[in-house]
């Protein structure tokens, strides 16, 4: 099997099962118990803490570990617009994930928030100018995605982040995709989330990093665990292999981003040679696009993305049609119709995301696959 579905999930990585395993043995105490038991299980998650603040580049008290990356999106979105002092207005773009779309949403619906899209150039990009054409005195939180799920845009957003700030809003980023392949310090953000199972964490694990002293509006009431910010026994275990996954993949995050960015850049090239006809979707890097390493991504107009999913998993290369929160639905990508991609072509959508771990032999079989399948489709490229 050829897996270029990373952006789905990744394997767990063994290093973070070994570091989990005591706390899901020995060490096993709930972190918050007044004994010997629970102190070695709170020791074990302030490290964890320690850790993933120093890949993060922030303090630990910053950290709030949650069930994923919907959760911690959730926490950050919901907890500081409603907490907020000021504003009842709130900025994102229509091609966020839904996690994120849908918690600005619930504000609009049950708070009464104000929402403006920032509007995007034809690649996904948010531009400062576009951002500031939105922003108001009431702004009272930016969220933007570090890196998109479907299309591989990757945002800059240190000037997004300025602009923010000099109305006075609160800024958010979806770091999901983007951990273990840019570098998350120095952003400015005030807040950030990443999901555990996208970097070789087990699934059920995520943070938010909600910055210093900002009120935040807990989701999850009860012992007022994680700061007061988020109730609920924490689950050591999968905290620890979260940070034992991130301190690998930011060790590791150049060279393999170096790497697949070559390897991506030949599927591109296998595409377009392939099938001529076919669109690229989201930046191309070859004209200077900032797009994930292992990320491509494109449309195939006039033809079943699905079908071209089957055919590829006939040669043995497991691929996906774009976000794995959407599979099953009939509806084309909200992410692509943002883009202005009509619906009957966003439904030709076909997404391979490289592992990191991907072996140089099995990369030229999934390349050489992806050609010979895309040659083969009747029209453009291949055969009549």
């Amino acid at each position: 099997m050829l897996y270029l579905d990373a952006a789905a999930t990744a394997p767990v990585r063994r290093e973070a099962l070994e570091a989990a395993w005591p706390y899901l043995t020995g060490t096993f105490g709930n972190p918050s118990s007044h004994h010997a038991v629970g102190e070695a299980a709170a020791a074990g998650l302030a490290d964890a803490r320690r850790r993933a603040a120093a890949v993060l580049g922030v303090r630990r008290s910053d950290i709030v570990f949650t069930a994923g990356g919907t959760e911690a999106a959730n926490l950050a979105i919901k907890g500081l617009a409603l907490a907020a002092p000021r504003g009842r207005h709130l900025v994102t773009a229509a091609t966020e994930h839904s996690a994120v779309l849908e918690s600005v949403a619930h504000l609009r619906r049950a708070h009464g928030f104000e929402v403006s899209h920032v509007p995007l150039e034809a690649d996904g990009t948010v531009t400062a100018e576009a951002l500031a054409s939105v922003l108001r005195e009431d702004t009272t939180l930016v969220t933007l995605a570090l890196a998109n799920n479907e299309i591989g845009t990757v945002t800059e957003l240190r000037p997004l982040v300025e602009a923010a700030h000099a109305v006075g809003a609160l800024t958010h980023t979806d770091a999901v995709q983007a951990a273990g392949w840019l570098d998350l310090r120095g952003l400015g953000v005030d807040a950030l989330t990443l999901s555990g199972h996208k970097v070789g964490a087990p699934k059920g694990i995520g943070l938010a990093m909600l910055r210093g002293r900002l009120p935040v509006e807990p989701l999850i009431h009860g012992g007022g665990q994680e700061n007061e910010r988020r109730s609920g026994t924490e689950n050591v275990a999968f905290a620890v292999a979260l940070a034992v996954a991130l301190e690998l993949a930011e060790a590791e995050r150049e060279d393999k981003a170096a790497r697949l960015a070559l390897l991506r850049d030949r599927l591109l090239d296998a595409v377009r040679e392939s099938r001529p006809d076919a669109l690229l979707t989201g930046p191309d890097p070859r004209t200077g696009g900032h797009r994930l390493p292992g990320h491509v991504s494109f449309c195939l107009p006039g033809r079943s993305g699905e079908s071209v999913l089957l055919d590829l998993a006939e040669h043995g290369v497991i691929a996906s049609s774009g976000s794995a929160c959407a599979a099953g639905s009939d509806e084309p990508s909200h992410v692509l119709t943002a883009l202005g991609i009509p619906g009957e072509v966003a439904q030709t959508a076909v997404r391979c995301t490289l592992p990191g771990d991907l072996p140089d032999a099995q990369a030229e079989a999934a390349i050489a696959a992806v050609r010979e399948v895309l040659a083969a489709l009747p029209g453009a490229g291949g055969p009549a």
